[in-house]
């Protein structure tokens, strides 16, 4: 059995100075191409989906099976919760045998985001799951909220974590969720500081779109998981689009093929970054 906690992944990235791409799904098609890619890389990964996406890939339908995909790996592959907002939702991840969840409580108020962080956490402890949590905001949209950047303050990360005891902080340094219009201009001084107050990996979300060398100079400042989403539906989308507008005999099995082919394209080539090498 290859499902793993996060928490293991992370370690081992940070004793190797590379970062964990964690890489969202919302279909079996995706889930194939992830497991392949982390295979073919002989890379560990975690597969993950948003509390925003169940609208469109319900938690019941995906939870099994993402966890028995990973289950099924040649290797180790952590099943990760994202964007978690509410208890009830949380619970019936980690019922469903999800190795990690995370909080995300960073647009509520900063005391209530202590206090709903610390009540995650120690739920996740019943079940031996990892527990990640955001502070600051990071911009553009996660299913269905969208809102500016507000970058992480390195004080208030300090009392964050002090008070919650989470292992394990998402960023705000200007990054963003979906298609950037320009590469971002990421603050690598302001992780720089928090990195200074913060004893504790950090992750970056919005990964999509931001350069190679702005991923590889965030991992050299601490970041230890790094969070594709849109690129990888991108991908899906336009191999599936290649596929429908080529000359050849077009079935269901073959529009499979390409669909898990583009995502597991997009998963290699962040792999490729990730480690760091």
């Amino acid at each position: 059995m290859a499902l793993c906690c996060m928490k293991e992944l992370i370690e081992q990235a940070q004793k190797e100075n590379r970062a964990v791409g964690a890489f969202s799904v919302g279909s079996m098609e995706m889930v194939l191409g992830a497991i392949q890619a982390a295979e073919e890389m002989d890379t560990p990964i975690i597969l993950q989906i948003a509390q925003g996406r169940l609208k469109h890939s319900p938690l019941h339908l995906m939870a099994p099976m993402m966890v028995n995909a990973a289950k099924a790996s040649k290797l180790p592959i952590a099943v990760h919760f994202d964007h978690g907002a509410t208890y009830e939702v949380i619970k019936q991840a980690l019922d469903f045998g999800f190795t990690s969840v995370m909080f995300d409580g960073s647009a509520l108020p900063f005391e209530e985001n202590i206090e709903k962080t610390r009540q995650i956490r120690e739920l996740a402890g019943q079940y031996g799951a990892f527990c990640e949590a955001e502070l600051g905001l990071v911009g553009g949209n996660e299913g269905g909220a969208t809102h500016g950047v507000q970058c992480t303050n390195p004080d208030d990360a300090a009392v964050f974590c002090e008070k919650t005891g989470i292992r394990l902080l998402a960023v705000a340094i200007g990054n963003a969720h979906g298609n950037y219009p320009v590469s971002p201009k990421l603050r690598f001084d302001v992780l720089e500081e928090l990195g200074k107050r913060v004893n504790i990996p950090f992750v970056l979300h919005g990964g999509s779109g931001i350069t190679d060398e702005d991923f590889r100079h965030a991992i050299d400042l601490g970041i230890r998981k790094i969070n594709i989403a849109t690129a990888s539906f991108d991908a899906l989308v336009d191999y599936a689009r290649e596929y429908v507008n080529s000359d050849k005999k077009q079935t269901y099995f073959g529009l499979n093929e390409a669909m898990v082919e583009g995502v597991c394209q997009n998963v290699k080539r962040h792999i490729r970054i990730f480690n760091n090498r």
